[in-house]
């Protein structure tokens, strides 16, 4: 067949005035092996001098600098949650923080609960394992429990107690807090390498500190607590003399 002219489905064809011969066959001129051949020669004809290079910058601008640094702060930005244990502000990575539940009751263990391992928890028909971390980190009992004192850090003067869940590798286990303040985001910068004494164990269990309203947070290691944890849910017993 031969090729009539460049557009000629805008002249002869559907879009002109239907005199082309082929139309009776082919019905419309997409159905056409000339207007196909137009086609892949509009693809395969040579791009002009410098199309190639005008379209890749285009499309592939240099990243803007401010954006760049936009980007970098998301990516080192960490989302904690901050509570209370005693008279320690502490705060634990919200990517283990699996429920924040009212207290509830916890059923002890026969020959198996003690200071640290309390017993368990039934939340939503799910028995989980509940720890007393402010004795796992041998923090010091709180002697003044003036309400001024000890909130140092919410507004609010009302301090409710929560239970919180969390999971490491499969594991869940559920502790008492004795107040709560909420998720807080903070830059690699906030986070400093100085740790403030938690009790008997002054640098064991803080990886950063935190300075959140003009107060210390302690940042747990997260990997230290795990083993921990571990440990002391599936330790032998201790005697009866340990056991609360």
């Amino acid at each position: 067949m031969e090729l009539i002219t460049n557009n000629c489905s805008n002249q002869i064809g559907i879009s002109g005035d239907k005199s082309c011969p082929q139309l009776k066959e082919v019905i419309h001129c997409r159905n056409c092996s000339v207007y196909s051949s137009i086609g892949r020669a509009l693809f395969q004809r040579e791009a002009p001098a410098g199309y190639l290079e005008e379209w890749a910058d285009l499309l592939a601008p240099p990243f803007p600098q401010d954006a760049q640094q936009t980007n970098t702060s998301k990516e080192a930005a960490t989302s904690v949650i901050i509570f209370r244990l005693e008279e320690e502000w502490l705060a634990l990575p919200v990517d283990i923080i699996k429920e924040i539940t009212q207290i509830l009751p916890v059923h002890t263990l026969p020959h198996r609960s003690n200071s640290i391992l309390r017993g368990i928890v039934n939340i939503r028909g799910e028995l989980i394992t509940c720890m007393a971390l402010e004795n796992l980190l041998q923090l010091k009992r709180s002697q003044d429990k003036n309400q001024d004192n000890l909130s140092k850090i919410k507004q609010d003067s009302v301090i409710y107690q929560r239970m919180i869940v969390i999971k490491i590798q499969n594991y869940r286990w559920v502790f008492k807090v004795d107040e709560l303040d909420r998720i807080n985001r903070f830059d690699s910068k906030d986070f400093e390498n100085s740790p403030t004494a938690l009790a008997k164990n002054p640098n064991i269990y803080t990886k950063k500190i935190i300075s959140y309203k003009s107060n210390k947070v302690n940042y747990l290691d997260t990997e230290l607590l795990f083993y921990e944890l571990l440990f002391h849910t599936y330790s032998k017993p201790q005697s009866n003399k340990n056991n609360e």
